[in-house]
Protein backbone atom coordinates (compact mmCIF):
# COMPACT_ATOMS: atom_id res chain seq x y z
CA UNK A 1 0.00 0.00 0.00
CA UNK A 2 2.89 2.25 0.39
CA UNK A 3 4.42 1.43 -2.54
CA UNK A 4 1.21 2.52 -4.44
CA UNK A 5 1.01 5.90 -2.58
CA UNK A 6 4.83 6.63 -3.32
CA UNK A 7 3.89 5.79 -6.84
CA UNK A 8 0.89 8.35 -6.54
CA UNK A 9 2.82 11.29 -5.00
CA UNK A 10 5.87 10.78 -7.62
CA UNK A 11 3.09 10.79 -10.22
CA UNK A 12 1.56 13.85 -8.92
CA UNK A 13 5.07 15.71 -8.72
CA UNK A 14 6.36 14.93 -11.98
CA UNK A 15 2.53 16.15 -13.75
CA UNK A 16 2.86 19.26 -11.12
CA UNK A 17 6.42 19.50 -12.56
CA UNK A 18 5.38 19.14 -16.27
CA UNK A 19 2.54 21.38 -16.04
CA UNK A 20 5.06 24.07 -14.70
CA UNK A 21 7.74 23.58 -17.33
CA UNK A 22 4.77 24.04 -19.65
CA UNK A 23 3.45 27.12 -18.18
CA UNK A 24 7.02 28.67 -18.11
CA UNK A 25 7.26 27.46 -22.03
CA UNK A 26 4.12 29.13 -23.15
CA UNK A 27 4.20 32.08 -21.33
CA UNK A 28 0.97 33.93 -21.55
CA UNK A 29 1.32 37.97 -22.73
CA UNK A 30 -1.16 40.62 -23.45
CA UNK A 31 -0.55 41.67 -26.90
CA UNK A 32 -1.35 44.32 -27.90
CA UNK A 33 -1.71 45.92 -24.64
CA UNK A 34 -3.85 49.61 -25.29
CA UNK A 35 -2.63 52.01 -22.14
CA UNK A 36 -5.13 54.61 -20.72
CA UNK A 37 -2.88 56.96 -21.81
CA UNK A 38 -3.08 55.58 -25.77
CA UNK A 39 0.30 54.26 -25.84
CA UNK A 40 0.32 50.54 -26.94
CA UNK A 41 2.61 47.80 -26.00
CA UNK A 42 3.30 44.87 -27.91
CA UNK A 43 4.48 41.29 -27.10
CA UNK A 44 5.96 38.17 -28.49
CA UNK A 45 7.41 34.91 -26.63
CA UNK A 46 10.13 33.80 -28.48
CA UNK A 47 13.08 33.26 -26.20
CA UNK A 48 15.07 31.09 -29.51
CA UNK A 49 15.12 34.61 -32.07
CA UNK A 50 17.78 36.94 -31.98
CA UNK A 51 15.91 39.42 -33.73
CA UNK A 52 12.38 40.89 -33.14
CA UNK A 53 10.78 43.61 -35.22
CA UNK A 54 7.47 45.35 -34.98
CA UNK A 55 6.04 46.97 -38.19
CA UNK A 56 2.69 48.38 -38.64
CA UNK A 57 1.33 51.65 -39.88
CA UNK A 58 0.99 53.29 -36.42
CA UNK A 59 5.12 54.02 -37.00
CA UNK A 60 6.09 56.80 -39.27
CA UNK A 61 6.25 56.06 -42.84
CA UNK A 62 9.40 55.17 -44.66
CA UNK A 63 9.81 56.73 -48.46
CA UNK A 64 11.71 54.28 -50.86
CA UNK A 65 12.63 55.25 -53.95
CA UNK A 66 12.55 53.13 -56.76
CA UNK A 67 13.33 53.11 -60.51
CA UNK A 68 9.34 53.82 -60.87
CA UNK A 69 9.32 56.69 -58.07
CA UNK A 70 8.82 56.71 -54.40
CA UNK A 71 6.97 53.99 -52.74
CA UNK A 72 5.71 54.28 -49.06
CA UNK A 73 6.38 51.39 -46.88
CA UNK A 74 5.37 50.83 -43.12
CA UNK A 75 7.85 52.00 -40.39
CA UNK A 76 9.95 48.93 -38.53
CA UNK A 77 10.66 49.24 -34.19
CA UNK A 78 13.24 46.49 -33.00
CA UNK A 79 11.69 44.63 -29.71
CA UNK A 80 13.76 44.47 -26.89
CA UNK A 81 13.81 41.02 -24.85
CA UNK A 82 13.42 40.29 -21.24
CA UNK A 83 15.13 37.38 -19.56
CA UNK A 84 12.40 34.77 -20.09
CA UNK A 85 12.38 35.38 -23.29
CA UNK A 86 9.45 38.21 -23.74
CA UNK A 87 9.96 40.28 -26.57
CA UNK A 88 8.15 43.92 -26.27
CA UNK A 89 8.01 47.17 -27.44
CA UNK A 90 5.77 50.16 -26.25
CA UNK A 91 4.55 53.29 -28.87
CA UNK A 92 4.21 56.76 -28.11
CA UNK A 93 1.21 58.31 -27.40
CA UNK A 94 -1.34 56.93 -30.26
CA UNK A 95 -3.96 59.08 -32.19
CA UNK A 96 -7.45 57.62 -32.30
CA UNK A 97 -7.25 55.29 -35.20
CA UNK A 98 -7.65 51.52 -36.49
CA UNK A 99 -3.90 50.31 -36.53
CA UNK A 100 -2.87 46.95 -38.30
CA UNK A 101 1.07 45.15 -37.37
CA UNK A 102 2.98 42.26 -37.66
CA UNK A 103 6.13 41.06 -36.10
CA UNK A 104 8.98 40.21 -38.05
CA UNK A 105 11.06 37.53 -36.07
CA UNK A 106 14.73 36.62 -37.74
CA UNK A 107 13.48 38.58 -40.82
CA UNK A 108 10.02 36.02 -41.13
CA UNK A 109 6.95 38.15 -40.76
CA UNK A 110 4.43 36.58 -39.02
CA UNK A 111 0.87 37.64 -37.14
CA UNK A 112 0.59 38.15 -33.45
CA UNK A 113 -0.36 34.60 -31.75
CA UNK A 114 -2.08 36.61 -28.74
CA UNK A 115 -4.58 38.42 -30.94
CA UNK A 116 -6.99 36.96 -33.23
CA UNK A 117 -8.29 40.17 -34.85
CA UNK A 118 -7.25 39.77 -37.94
CA UNK A 119 -7.53 41.02 -41.70
CA UNK A 120 -6.54 40.15 -44.98
CA UNK A 121 -4.96 42.93 -47.81
CA UNK A 122 -4.54 40.41 -51.03
CA UNK A 123 -1.90 38.08 -49.77
CA UNK A 124 -1.09 39.80 -46.71
CA UNK A 125 -2.55 38.34 -43.11
CA UNK A 126 -1.99 41.43 -40.44
CA UNK A 127 -3.29 41.80 -37.25
CA UNK A 128 -5.14 44.93 -35.96
CA UNK A 129 -6.41 46.95 -33.04
CA UNK A 130 -8.48 49.94 -32.27
CA UNK A 131 -7.61 53.15 -30.32
CA UNK A 132 -11.14 54.58 -29.47
CA UNK A 133 -12.06 58.69 -29.81
CA UNK A 134 -13.04 60.85 -32.73
CA UNK A 135 -13.23 59.70 -35.76
CA UNK A 136 -12.04 56.10 -34.79
CA UNK A 137 -15.59 55.74 -33.14
CA UNK A 138 -16.97 55.26 -36.94
CA UNK A 139 -15.12 52.35 -37.26
CA UNK A 140 -17.00 50.42 -33.78
CA UNK A 141 -19.43 48.44 -33.89
CA UNK A 142 -22.00 50.98 -31.97
CA UNK A 143 -24.99 50.74 -30.42
CA UNK A 144 -27.09 51.54 -33.14
CA UNK A 145 -29.76 50.03 -35.88
CA UNK A 146 -27.54 47.58 -37.91
CA UNK A 147 -27.99 46.77 -41.70
CA UNK A 148 -27.23 43.76 -43.20
CA UNK A 149 -24.38 42.72 -45.47
CA UNK A 150 -25.28 40.08 -48.01
CA UNK A 151 -23.28 37.93 -50.71
CA UNK A 152 -24.77 38.04 -53.84
CA UNK A 153 -24.41 36.61 -57.05
CA UNK A 154 -25.61 37.54 -60.40
CA UNK A 155 -25.52 37.55 -64.12
CA UNK A 156 -22.72 39.17 -65.76
CA UNK A 157 -23.31 38.31 -69.74
CA UNK A 158 -20.92 40.81 -70.79
CA UNK A 159 -18.08 39.12 -68.93
CA UNK A 160 -19.82 35.45 -69.67
CA UNK A 161 -19.95 34.48 -66.02
CA UNK A 162 -21.78 34.42 -62.91
CA UNK A 163 -20.25 36.91 -60.65
CA UNK A 164 -21.07 37.80 -56.59
CA UNK A 165 -20.77 41.08 -55.21
CA UNK A 166 -21.17 42.53 -51.32
CA UNK A 167 -24.28 44.68 -50.46
CA UNK A 168 -25.21 46.38 -47.51
CA UNK A 169 -29.05 47.37 -47.12
CA UNK A 170 -29.70 50.13 -44.49
CA UNK A 171 -31.25 49.42 -41.15
CA UNK A 172 -35.41 49.32 -41.64
CA UNK A 173 -34.94 48.06 -45.28
CA UNK A 174 -36.52 44.56 -44.84
CA UNK A 175 -39.29 46.17 -42.52
CA UNK A 176 -40.01 49.39 -45.05
CA UNK A 177 -41.76 47.26 -48.22
CA UNK A 178 -42.80 50.60 -49.81
CA UNK A 179 -39.45 52.54 -49.42
CA UNK A 180 -36.81 53.38 -51.94
CA UNK A 181 -32.82 53.57 -51.40
CA UNK A 182 -30.29 55.55 -53.25
CA UNK A 183 -27.81 53.86 -54.03
CA UNK A 184 -23.61 53.93 -54.00
CA UNK A 185 -21.45 52.07 -55.97
CA UNK A 186 -18.06 51.38 -53.77
CA UNK A 187 -14.98 49.94 -55.70
CA UNK A 188 -12.10 48.16 -54.42
CA UNK A 189 -8.19 48.66 -55.27
CA UNK A 190 -5.64 46.67 -57.12
CA UNK A 191 -5.44 43.45 -55.81
CA UNK A 192 -8.74 43.51 -53.72
CA UNK A 193 -11.92 41.99 -53.81
CA UNK A 194 -15.25 41.91 -52.96
CA UNK A 195 -14.86 41.94 -49.52
CA UNK A 196 -12.24 44.36 -48.90
CA UNK A 197 -14.22 47.50 -48.25
CA UNK A 198 -15.69 45.45 -45.67
CA UNK A 199 -12.88 44.12 -43.66
CA UNK A 200 -10.46 46.72 -44.43
CA UNK A 201 -12.36 49.57 -45.14
CA UNK A 202 -14.85 49.63 -42.26
CA UNK A 203 -17.93 50.44 -44.87
CA UNK A 204 -20.32 48.64 -42.91
CA UNK A 205 -19.60 50.11 -39.41
CA UNK A 206 -19.17 53.91 -40.86
CA UNK A 207 -22.02 53.43 -42.83
CA UNK A 208 -24.30 52.17 -39.75
CA UNK A 209 -22.64 55.02 -37.30
CA UNK A 210 -23.11 57.82 -40.19
CA UNK A 211 -27.38 57.37 -40.73
CA UNK A 212 -27.52 56.27 -37.01
CA UNK A 213 -26.27 59.95 -36.01
CA UNK A 214 -28.60 61.73 -38.85
CA UNK A 215 -25.35 62.53 -40.65
CA UNK A 216 -25.84 60.13 -43.86
CA UNK A 217 -28.84 59.11 -46.08
CA UNK A 218 -30.01 55.58 -45.42
CA UNK A 219 -28.92 54.60 -48.46
CA UNK A 220 -27.68 50.74 -50.22
CA UNK A 221 -24.07 50.65 -50.74
CA UNK A 222 -22.83 47.92 -53.96
CA UNK A 223 -19.58 46.61 -53.53
CA UNK A 224 -18.62 44.58 -56.61
CA UNK A 225 -15.68 42.89 -57.70
CA UNK A 226 -13.36 45.13 -59.90
CA UNK A 227 -11.25 42.02 -61.07
CA UNK A 228 -12.83 41.32 -64.69
CA UNK A 229 -11.42 37.71 -64.60
CA UNK A 230 -12.67 36.79 -61.18
CA UNK A 231 -15.92 35.01 -60.35
CA UNK A 232 -15.62 36.20 -56.66
CA UNK A 233 -12.88 36.56 -53.89
CA UNK A 234 -10.02 34.25 -53.53
CA UNK A 235 -11.06 31.23 -52.08
CA UNK A 236 -14.93 31.90 -52.48
CA UNK A 237 -14.84 31.24 -56.80
CA UNK A 238 -14.08 28.34 -59.05
CA UNK A 239 -10.47 28.44 -58.68
CA UNK A 240 -10.33 27.74 -55.08
CA UNK A 241 -7.21 28.28 -52.59
CA UNK A 242 -5.68 30.24 -55.09
CA UNK A 243 -3.16 32.76 -53.36
CA UNK A 244 -4.62 36.25 -53.96
CA UNK A 245 -1.93 38.66 -56.36
CA UNK A 246 -2.19 41.73 -58.00
CA UNK A 247 -1.13 40.34 -61.21
CA UNK A 248 -4.58 40.03 -62.73
CA UNK A 249 -5.52 39.62 -66.17
CA UNK A 250 -8.21 42.72 -67.04
CA UNK A 251 -8.27 45.05 -64.41
CA UNK A 252 -7.29 48.54 -66.28
CA UNK A 253 -8.52 47.46 -69.59
CA UNK A 254 -11.99 48.21 -70.46
CA UNK A 255 -13.58 45.09 -69.30
CA UNK A 256 -15.02 46.69 -65.55
CA UNK A 257 -16.07 49.55 -67.09
CA UNK A 258 -17.88 47.71 -70.30
CA UNK A 259 -19.44 45.43 -67.60
CA UNK A 260 -20.52 47.69 -65.11
CA UNK A 261 -24.19 47.94 -66.50
CA UNK A 262 -24.74 44.40 -65.64
CA UNK A 263 -24.35 45.10 -61.81
CA UNK A 264 -26.56 48.55 -62.40
CA UNK A 265 -29.31 46.37 -63.66
CA UNK A 266 -29.39 43.79 -61.26
CA UNK A 267 -29.06 46.00 -58.51
CA UNK A 268 -31.81 47.68 -59.65
CA UNK A 269 -34.21 44.80 -60.69
CA UNK A 270 -33.68 43.08 -57.45
CA UNK A 271 -33.26 46.32 -54.83
CA UNK A 272 -35.72 48.66 -54.24
CA UNK A 273 -33.56 51.84 -55.59
CA UNK A 274 -34.34 55.28 -56.47
CA UNK A 275 -33.26 54.59 -60.00
CA UNK A 276 -32.13 57.97 -61.22
CA UNK A 277 -29.35 59.77 -61.76
CA UNK A 278 -29.44 61.98 -58.52
CA UNK A 279 -30.06 59.06 -56.70
CA UNK A 280 -26.53 57.07 -57.63
CA UNK A 281 -23.52 57.61 -56.70
CA UNK A 282 -19.88 55.85 -57.61
CA UNK A 283 -16.82 56.01 -55.67
CA UNK A 284 -13.32 53.98 -54.89
CA UNK A 285 -9.93 53.97 -54.17
CA UNK A 286 -7.06 53.10 -56.63
CA UNK A 287 -7.91 51.27 -59.21
CA UNK A 288 -11.34 51.79 -57.96
CA UNK A 289 -11.09 55.15 -58.37
CA UNK A 290 -9.77 55.03 -61.69
CA UNK A 291 -12.91 52.72 -62.91
CA UNK A 292 -15.05 55.51 -61.13
CA UNK A 293 -13.12 57.72 -63.41
CA UNK A 294 -14.22 56.40 -66.46
CA UNK A 295 -17.46 54.31 -65.77
CA UNK A 296 -18.85 57.95 -64.48
CA UNK A 297 -17.49 59.80 -67.32
CA UNK A 298 -18.71 57.04 -70.10
CA UNK A 299 -22.39 57.26 -68.36
CA UNK A 300 -22.95 60.84 -67.61
CA UNK A 301 -26.80 60.31 -67.10
CA UNK A 302 -26.46 57.54 -64.62
CA UNK A 303 -24.29 58.95 -61.85
CA UNK A 304 -24.92 61.80 -59.74
CA UNK A 305 -21.73 61.68 -57.18
CA UNK A 306 -18.40 60.86 -58.13
CA UNK A 307 -15.82 60.01 -55.58
CA UNK A 308 -12.13 59.55 -56.70
CA UNK A 309 -10.18 58.43 -53.62
CA UNK A 310 -6.13 58.15 -53.80
CA UNK A 311 -7.13 57.27 -57.64
CA UNK A 312 -4.90 55.97 -60.26
CA UNK A 313 -5.46 58.25 -63.17
CA UNK A 314 -2.72 56.71 -65.28
CA UNK A 315 -2.23 57.64 -68.91
CA UNK A 316 -1.59 55.47 -71.81
CA UNK A 317 -3.96 52.53 -70.92
CA UNK A 318 -4.24 49.45 -73.00
CA UNK A 319 -7.20 50.06 -74.15
CA UNK A 320 -8.29 47.30 -76.78
CA UNK A 321 -12.43 48.20 -75.99
CA UNK A 322 -11.74 51.80 -77.03
CA UNK A 323 -13.23 52.63 -73.31
CA UNK A 324 -10.73 55.38 -72.88
CA UNK A 325 -10.80 57.30 -76.40
CA UNK A 326 -11.89 60.60 -76.49
CA UNK A 327 -11.44 61.41 -72.69
CA UNK A 328 -11.54 65.41 -72.95
CA UNK A 329 -14.18 65.24 -75.23
CA UNK A 330 -16.57 62.93 -72.92
CA UNK A 331 -15.16 64.53 -69.70
CA UNK A 332 -16.36 67.75 -70.47
CA UNK A 333 -19.60 66.21 -72.09
CA UNK A 334 -20.23 64.51 -68.11
CA UNK A 335 -19.13 68.24 -66.29
CA UNK A 336 -21.79 69.91 -69.18
CA UNK A 337 -24.41 67.06 -67.57
CA UNK A 338 -24.05 69.25 -64.02
CA UNK A 339 -22.93 66.20 -61.25
CA UNK A 340 -23.96 67.31 -58.35
CA UNK A 341 -20.88 66.65 -56.51
CA UNK A 342 -17.14 65.69 -58.14
CA UNK A 343 -15.03 64.63 -55.03
CA UNK A 344 -11.06 64.27 -55.15
CA UNK A 345 -9.06 62.98 -52.27
CA UNK A 346 -5.50 62.50 -52.15
CA UNK A 347 -2.61 62.19 -49.16
CA UNK A 348 0.41 64.32 -49.63
CA UNK A 349 2.89 61.54 -49.91
CA UNK A 350 0.68 59.23 -52.41
CA UNK A 351 2.72 57.79 -55.15
CA UNK A 352 -0.28 58.69 -57.09
CA UNK A 353 0.24 62.62 -56.52
CA UNK A 354 1.64 63.99 -59.56
CA UNK A 355 -0.90 62.33 -61.49
CA UNK A 356 -4.17 63.43 -59.09
CA UNK A 357 -2.54 67.40 -59.64
CA UNK A 358 -2.15 66.55 -63.55
CA UNK A 359 -5.63 65.87 -63.46
CA UNK A 360 -6.92 68.54 -61.75
CA UNK A 361 -5.02 71.09 -63.98
CA UNK A 362 -7.00 69.35 -66.92
CA UNK A 363 -10.08 70.12 -65.10
CA UNK A 364 -9.21 73.60 -63.94
CA UNK A 365 -8.03 74.58 -67.54
CA UNK A 366 -11.32 73.02 -69.00
CA UNK A 367 -13.38 75.67 -65.91
CA UNK A 368 -14.55 71.91 -64.71
CA UNK A 369 -15.93 72.49 -60.97
CA UNK A 370 -14.95 69.68 -58.25
CA UNK A 371 -14.32 69.52 -54.85
CA UNK A 372 -10.61 68.64 -53.37
CA UNK A 373 -9.81 67.10 -50.37
CA UNK A 374 -5.98 66.58 -49.74
CA UNK A 375 -4.90 64.61 -46.20
CA UNK A 376 -1.70 63.70 -44.70
CA UNK A 377 -0.32 60.60 -45.81
CA UNK A 378 0.07 57.89 -48.95
CA UNK A 379 -2.05 55.18 -50.35
CA UNK A 380 -3.11 53.50 -47.50
CA UNK A 381 -6.86 52.53 -45.81
CA UNK A 382 -6.44 54.81 -43.22
CA UNK A 383 -6.74 57.40 -45.77
CA UNK A 384 -9.53 55.73 -47.71
CA UNK A 385 -11.35 55.08 -44.44
CA UNK A 386 -11.37 58.56 -43.51
CA UNK A 387 -12.06 59.40 -47.26
CA UNK A 388 -15.71 57.48 -47.21
CA UNK A 389 -16.66 59.23 -43.77
CA UNK A 390 -16.20 62.44 -45.46
CA UNK A 391 -17.57 61.38 -48.39
CA UNK A 392 -20.96 59.67 -47.24
CA UNK A 393 -22.84 62.18 -45.75
CA UNK A 394 -22.57 64.83 -49.04
CA UNK A 395 -24.37 62.11 -50.72
CA UNK A 396 -27.87 62.99 -52.12
CA UNK A 397 -28.12 65.85 -50.14
CA UNK A 398 -29.84 67.63 -53.13
CA UNK A 399 -31.55 64.47 -54.54
CA UNK A 400 -34.90 65.52 -52.74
Amino acid sequence: MKKVFLVACLSTICMFAMSQEALWKNVAVVSPEIHENNTVTFRLVAPNAAKVEVTGDFLPEQIIDTHNGKVNVKGVASMSKDSIGVWQYTTGVLGSELYNYNFIVDGLQITDPSNVYQVRDIASVMNIFLIEGGKADLYKVGEVPHGNVSKVWYDSPALGMKRRMTVYTPAGYEDSADRRYPVLYLLHGMGGDEEAWCTLGRATQILDNLIAQGKAEPMIVVMPNGNAVQEAAPGENSDGFKAPTTQLEKTMEGSFETAFGDIVSYVDTHYRTLADKQHRAIAGLSMGGFHSLHVSRLNPDMFGYIGLFSAAILPGQVDPNGIYANFEETLKLQFDKKPALYWIAIGKSDFLYEANSDFRQLLDSNGLKYVYHESEGGHVWRNWRDYLSEFVPMLFKKAE
